[in-house]
């Protein structure tokens, strides 16, 4: 099935309406669609390196506002849709994110931007927790236009050469991207 959805995904980065397209999967994937936008995001800068700003602003804006849907979710729906979270892989990912935000807080929402766990689960857990709306909008402003503002510029840059690279190391970057981040955080909390 995800590999249906990813190849579907990657078709659509070459269609004439890729821009609407990658906007909509962006907001979706922040709230319920299993495939992130960095899949259609890469291809495009590659083929559109003069475009690789604006794309990754689209995906910034409609990352967070399906951020602020995933957080209406699980602030509002909660209590509805648990019963069925608990039957998916998504659970234990979700029981991640929640001690994440007991004890970071704010950076937790940050760190999700480059977090291999799935940016829905943070965005629902964060109103579940019912994290302060505005400190949510602005951590996933940074945490998710750090993520797509360095994807794409580097690989607008790069070329095929480091999209390649990039994509097999994805996984790597962004767990040191999380360990350098909790590393941040402890020394924060223990120094001030």
């Amino acid at each position: 099935m995800f590999k249906k959805l990813y190849d579907k995904t990657l078709g659509w980065a070459k269609h004439k309406h890729a821009e609407k397209y990658l906007s909509v999967l962006s907001f979706a994937e922040s709230s319920f669609f299993p495939i992130p936008p960095d899949v259609m995001l890469a291809p495009m800068a590659l083929s559109q390196p003069e475009k690789a700003f604006r794309l990754a602003m689209l995906t910034t804006v409609f990352s967070v506002l399906g951020g602020i849907l995933g957080y209406g979710i699980g602030f509002f729906m909660f209590d509805i849709i648990s019963p069925q979270l608990q039957q998916t892989y998504y659970w234990s990912k979700y029981l991640l994110a929640e001690n994440w935000f007991k004890e970071w807080g704010f950076w937790a929402i940050f760190v999700a931007g480059f977090s291999p766990i799935p940016y829905k689960v943070f965005t629902i857990a964060a109103g579940t927790l019912q994290m302060m709306f505005i400190p949510f909008v602005l951590a996933s402003l940074i945490g998710r236009g750090a993520r797509f503002f360095l994807i794409a510029m580097l690989i607008a840059a790069g070329g095929e050469k480091l999209e390649t690279k990039l994509r097999q190391y994805m996984d790597i970057l962004g767990w040191v991207v999380v360990g350098l981040v909790i590393i941040a955080g402890v020394a924060y909390k223990y120094l001030y």
